[in-house]
């Protein structure tokens, strides 16, 4: 591991340096071999035979883009580029598939998306009713030890025929003995049984935690509803997984994060004690991916000591902290300035006070740590803003903090233009616009959708938008948040004038939102997010143009090839 500054800045002139040295003179004539080597036994290799998306404005497209040593040292005709190339070339036929820069999902949870695909819990995903809920538990429940414990995730009840939330009710009878913990997709409530109540000692009487709400019915009497801290009273009945287990959900999640075709992430409150593992599995090829690192709070002190660090390959940098102002507002914990038009007893959680946050950000500039912020309501989004704002005042001498508010999701409409002037980055994910426009209209009635994930406003008043996707909440596939942000439609194709159709985007801001803006966002743009000479050969590949086919096939293109510093970690069989 080397301190992030020194290790960027020899990743970064090795890049030139290359860049400038490998590619020969136009009149050089080396033999191609296009199967007789492999590109890892290359001098030189070319990817050549689909469109090449460069994400630059005055050269967009190139027919062949050619890599040496994981850096790009040529860009443009093919025919130029094969003939300037020295020493041993390997050809990568794309076959028609189109090449972008390398996608990154600036938003989501590296060990999260590994547990769901070992499916070590209850995947609830796809579960359409309160009575499928209520049936998978049971079948889970009568293969369980007595006393176990049944924990799972990914339920939401929005679009269920029911039109409500599961409660303890619902749960009590097909498990008495064995607690049950359900967490729905947000991440920011659970359903509990009683058997859970039990267990922990939570009754009817039991008082809203600081920052958490025990939902209650008409009677005074708990529903077995927990929102964001009050989850964790309930904490200590899950399980944490071994170190095993995590080496592997880490090194699954990076596998499947390459076959959607990210070639990196932004790993949202990653556990700090997980830093070394991750830094190593990188060191050993089980990470393969690219992976910067947001540490939960109590990772400030460590990054304190430490300063901000990345690993000699450059893949796995953590030099951030995470923080959470509100909830979600699927369960309605985002902190709304008004009370919610569907449950006006309530407006929301705030999770940070105004005291706690200052501190944590004077010591963060102090220590050179960039702060993202989860902030869903508009009145949690002005307070974060009023506070950034605050902190910078105070200290006039720090400048290109590139700090960042999470999720961004319903503004009020003047704070719209204060991101770019504060310099503060909204990181967004286009997917929770099309799930959640089918409910955000009775959680915020007519008015305040004006600035509810406000894509285009956001952009056209000067702020960049690092796109995600926030997996495992939402599926993590690029294609569909590619697809979100420029169609603002439902998978379905639903839309309508509450869906505010006029806050979508154009695909070449598309790009940017998964390439060059999620570089800028990590400090990288001048190793990542456009191809061109002496930046990291990071590339995705789709069978489609994204850029050109109708809307609707976006959906339909399928990853064929993934590129981190010019290894192909996923390729497509056959």
């Amino acid at each position: 591991m080397t301190k992030l500054r020194s290790g960027l800045a020899v990743i970064g002139a090795a890049a030139m340096t290359l860049a400038c040295s490998l590619i020969g003179s136009p009149d050089k004539q080396p033999a191609l071999e296009e199967l007789a080597i492999a590109p890892s036994d290359a001098d030189v290799t070319i990817f050549t035979g689909g469109v090449i998306y460069t994400g630059l404005p005055e050269t967009p497209t190139a027919e062949a883009v050619a890599v040496t040593k994981g850096v790009i040292v040529a860009v443009g005709d093919r025919k130029i580029i094969e003939r300037s190339a020295s020493g041993k070339v390997a050809i990568v036929d794309l076959d028609g598939a189109t090449l972008f820069p390398g996608f990154t999902d600036a938003h989501a949870h590296l060990l999260g998306i590994g547990m769901r695909a070992l499916t070590l819990n209850l995947d609830l995903e796809d579960v359409g009713s309160v009575a499928e809920l209520v049936s998978i538990v049971a079948a889970n429940v009568q293969n369980a030890d007595e006393g176990e414990v049944i924990f799972g995730r990914g339920w939401i009840e929005t679009g269920w025929p029911e039109g409500r939330m599961p409660s303890r009710i619902d749960l009590d009878p097909i498990s008495r003995n064995n607690p049950v913990v359900l967490r729905r997709a947000d991440g920011h409530a659970v359903v509990v049984n009683s058997a859970a109540f039990k267990a922990v000692g939570i009754d009817d009487d039991t008082p809203d935690p600081d920052g958490g709400r025990i939902e209650r019915d008409q009677f005074g009497r708990a529903t077995g509803i927990l929102v964001d801290n009050a989850m964790g009273l309930v904490a200590n009945l899950i399980s944490a997984p071994s170190q095993a287990k995590k080496r592997e959900a880490y090194a699954k999640g990076s596998d499947v994060y390459a076959a959607y075709g990210w070639t990196g992430l932004h790993n949202m409150s990653a556990n700090p004690d997980d830093v070394d593992m991750m830094e190593a599995l990188s060191a050993e090829g089980a990470i393969d991916i690219r992976v910067y690192n947001a540490v939960d709070q109590a990772g400030l002190k460590r990054l304190e000591t430490s300063g901000p660090r990345a690993t000699e390959n450059g893949h796995v940098i953590t030099r951030t902290v995470k923080l959470y102002a509100d909830g979600a507002l699927g369960s309605r914990g985002a902190l709304l300035a008004k009370p919610y038009s569907d449950a006006p007893e309530t407006s929301g959680l705030m999770l940070l006070s105004e005291a706690d946050a200052k501190a944590l950000f004077t010591r963060a500039i102090a220590a050179d740590i960039q702060i993202v912020t989860h902030a869903i309501g508009d009145l949690g989004n002005t307070n974060i803003l009023d506070w950034y704002e605050d902190v910078f005042t105070e200290n006039p001498e720090a400048s290109d903090l590139r700090w960042r508010i999470e999720h961004a999701q319903v503004l009020d409409t003047d704070d719209i233009p204060r991101f770019a002037a504060l310099g503060v980055i909204p990181s967004m994910q286009p997917s929770h616009a099309i799930g959640d426009l089918f409910f955000a209209p009775d959680r915020l009635g007519p008015d305040r959708l004006d600035g509810a994930y406000a894509w285009r406003a956001l952009i056209d008043a000067g702020a960049i938008i690092p796109g995600g996707s926030d997996a495992p909440v939402e599926r993590g596939d690029p294609l569909i948040e590619f697809y979100a942000a420029v169609a603002r439609r439902g998978l379905d194709g639903t839309q309508t004038p509450d869906w505010r159709p006029d806050q979508a985007i154009t695909r070449a801001e598309a790009l940017k939102m998964f390439t060059i803006w999620p570089a800028m966002a990590s400090f990288q743009e001048d190793v990542l997010g456009t191809i061109e000479p002496g930046k990291r050969a990071d590339f995705t590949v789709f069978s489609k143009d994204i850029m050109t086919v109708p809307e609707e096939e976006i959906l339909s293109a399928k990853p064929v090839m993934t590129v981190v510093d010019g290894k192909i970690i996923f390729r497509t069989k056959g």
